[in-house]
């Protein structure tokens, strides 16, 4: 197995003050490349931890991938710790320097001075394209480890990622095939409560049985070799029943994905009135292309189950839209979903709990809450179910 490390630097990363959307990134494209990450590290902007952390890895991983500090500012320092590590000189890469002044120049500007120190890499570096940005990235051989230095804009790092890392690993290693990994993503049950009733599965070598909690959701994995692909295909409907009611989707698409595919698959149209979820379910919709007409966030107000559903009945009838969907404002710890169809409307009232979770949580569980009753809806299922620590108290239907 080619052990496959990523070192992320930066105060900022370190300091938590941005997220690392890149190590998320390039974690998952690796993983499905058959080069799944053994270790990431984060190091500050300090040559001397940069340094030591290099030589340190360069004894124990096959490929290190090193993102940020290719900027012109004197906080960069990945391409001067790079060179002290090998014990070797920076260079001035001619080629780039010409490169970035054109790019500069095709766009108006002139460049800065500051820039050319972009164009200086460790003397046995090799040059990696970075056909977005001026931001040179660079590889060189450490002790056993092959290391790329890439740039820390997301952009420029894909990019070099795609069009220059994995072609090389390719060409330098025999990958393994990727390995397998069915997941599927629940909402309404607890991790723990999931956990217990798949503790009986009889797992195969190598392959493991995973969790992942973002609330509102569980996600469950069954990753493994691909080797162990069938015995893993004939597991899986165990999980699938394990899950129930509460599996809302399979994959990685997403819940409000496949509820926009499913709309514009039976024409359907929706408009959305939003009150407590302050906009989140258009949001969301929006992002996936779904088919919304006028959407509206209100303020908070009182009202009554039988009331939401006549205004959301109203409201889908005065857009002409297939379907409308409404949230209600909190009160004291009770709200209301209404979704009206061409066949009537259905409502629910529900008590939730207000002191555990954050406002945001709540707002994003309620967001879940009123796409899996549309989704169930869709499904030709019953729209209220059971979901954890959210009660359904009052149920109507009007015809």
């Amino acid at each position: 197995m080619i052990n496959v490390e990523m070192l992320s630097t930066g105060d900022e990363v370190l300091h938590g003050q941005i997220t690392d959307t890149n190590a998320a990134w390039l974690a998952d494209i690796f993983f499905e490349q058959g080069l799944p990450l053994t270790r990431r590290n984060t190091v500050g902007d300090s040559l001397e931890s940069l340094v030591n952390v290099l030589r340190e890895r360069s004894e124990q991983a096959d490929v290190l991938i090193v993102n940020g500090g290719l900027g012109p500012t004197s906080d960069d320092l990945s391409a001067l710790a790079a060179a002290t590590a090998k014990g070797e000189e920076l260079v001035l890469h001619t080629e780039w320097l010409s490169h970035m002044e054109r790019f500069f120049s095709d766009r108006g500007k002139v460049m800065a001075p500051s820039n050319r120190k972009q164009a200086e890499i460790p003397a046995s570096a090799e040059l990696v394209d970075n056909p977005v940005g001026t931001a040179c990235g660079f590889a060189v051989q450490l002790n056993r480890c092959l290391m790329f230095f890439t740039p820390g804009v997301p952009s420029e790092f894909k990019v070099m990622v795609e069009k220059e890392i994995l072609p090389r690993l390719r060409q330098r290693f025999t990958l393994p095939e990727p390995p397998i990994c069915l997941r599927l993503t629940t909402f309404g049950r607890s991790e723990s409560d999931l956990a217990q009733s798949l503790d009986h599965l009889v797992l195969p070598p190598g392959v493991t049985m995973g969790y992942r909690s973002s609330m509102p959701i569980i996600e469950l994995k069954l990753t493994g070799p691909a080797t162990e692909k069938a015995a893993m295909l004939a597991l899986w409907p165990e999980v699938q029943r394990v899950a129930g009611e509460n599996l809302i989707f399979e994959g990685t698409e997403g819940l409000p994905a496949q509820i926009a595919r499913d709309l514009q698959a039976r024409q359907l149209s929706l408009t959305l009135s939003e009150q407590f979820t302050g906009g989140l379910l258009a949001l969301q919709l929006s992002r996936v292309s779904a088919p919304l007409l006028a959407s509206e966030v209100v303020p908070s107000q009182e009202e009554t189950l039988a009331q939401t559903a006549h205004w959301v009945a109203e409201r889908r009838v005065k857009h002409f839209a297939g379907l409308a969907l409404a949230v209600s404002g909190a009160e004291e710890d009770h709200l209301n979903f209404a979704l009206a169809t061409p066949e009537g409307t259905h409502a629910l009232r529900v008590k939730m709990s207000t002191t555990r979770y954050s406002l945001a949580v709540r707002q994003e569980v309620c967001a879940m809450m009123a796409l899996n009753m549309l989704r169930r809806w869709l499904n030709g299922k019953p729209v209220a179910t059971e979901h954890g620590w959210i009660n359904v108290v009052e149920t109507l239907f009007l015809p």
